[in-house]
């Protein structure tokens, strides 16, 4: 592209009171540079039947279970990732806006192997349409680059170790972004089924913070001001490192892109394996309001 990302972004913010917030694109932006040559779009889901359906022009699909997920629900290799990168088009200086069920987790994948450049757009996959802006129902196969990943993780990522060795710790707070009927265990799957190997509840001694009202009717993000107080349970000038976590971790990963680059808290992690890691573990500790922890 001629001019940096930066700049461009700088000159079309969301609205007046998100210019500081160049994680963000809006609509109006990405279609204007739909065919630079230096942008990749992604769209990122859990199935392949609403890319199949219609899709943003040019965009390729990221299925979490398929591509982001190995199958005990873990964050895919890292050769894996970078295989998927390279065969998505994206090089060095690629701009990556990603859109979808789950677009922070596309944003979280890059930023922890080093690819700073990813955002995401500020408005719903129905906005898009409906404001009649490009889309396609043809499957997109970029040229693929040699893209290689940085090797050194960058420090927004929680393990299950890490995790457990984090119950009870001062200076370390577990977020719980699920629904309270998960973090209660009522319930394993978001869709409201258990899991005949897993057990419900939630980590001990963790929050729970669930991710009510992000969003404008468009699917933009709300301003700061409006977000902040949607965040009661954590201290947001407090300098406590924060663990967020959910089922499979895109609900974890939008948490940390809302306080991390949309409300600038220092020291989140994502902790990626989530419930679904941890609630299938046989060692580690779950606690339900209505039981000792187990």
């Amino acid at each position: 592209m001629a001019e940096s990302t930066d700049t461009m972004l700088g000159h079309s913010p969301a609205t007046a009171d998100d210019a500081d917030r160049p994680a963000l694109v809006d609509a109006a932006w990405l279609a204007a540079h739909l065919d630079d040559p230096g942008l990749r779009v992604i769209e990122v889901d859990v199935s392949a039947a609403a890319y199949t359906d219609w899709h943003i022009d040019g965009a390729v699909l990221w299925n979490v279970y398929t591509d982001l997920k190995d199958a005990e629900y873990r964050s895919v290799s890292t050769a894996d990732f970078e295989r998927l990168v390279a065969r998505s088009g994206i090089g060095t200086g690629t701009t990556v806006v990603f859109y979808g069920y789950a677009p922070a987790l596309g944003v979280w994948l890059m930023n922890l192997y080093g690819h700073g450049d990813a955002r995401i757009l500020d408005c719903s996959r129905d906005a898009w349409r409906a404001a009649g802006r490009p889309w396609s129902t043809s499957t997109l196969s970029p040229r693929p680059t040699n893209r290689q990943l940085a090797r050194d993780e960058q420090p927004i990522r929680a393990r299950l170790a890490e995790v457990h060795a984090a119950i009870g710790q001062p200076g370390v707070t577990l977020v719980d972004v699920r629904s309270t009927a998960e973090y209660q265990g009522e319930r394993f799957w978001p869709s409201g089924g258990m899991q005949p190997d897993g057990r419900a509840g939630h980590v001990p001694g963790a929050v729970h913070q669930p991710l009510d009202g992000l969003y404008r009717p468009d699917g933009s993000f709300r301003s700061a001001a409006e977000l902040r107080p949607l965040f009661s349970a954590i201290d947001l000038d407090g300098h406590d490192e924060l663990i967020t976590y959910c089922t499979i971790g895109g609900r974890a990963a939008t948490a940390w892109f809302v306080l991390s680059r949309l409300l600038h808290r220092d020291r989140v992690r994502v902790y990626d394996g989530s419930w679904a890691e941890w609630g299938r573990a046989h060692d580690t500790p779950v606690e339900r309001p209505d039981a000792p922890v187990a």
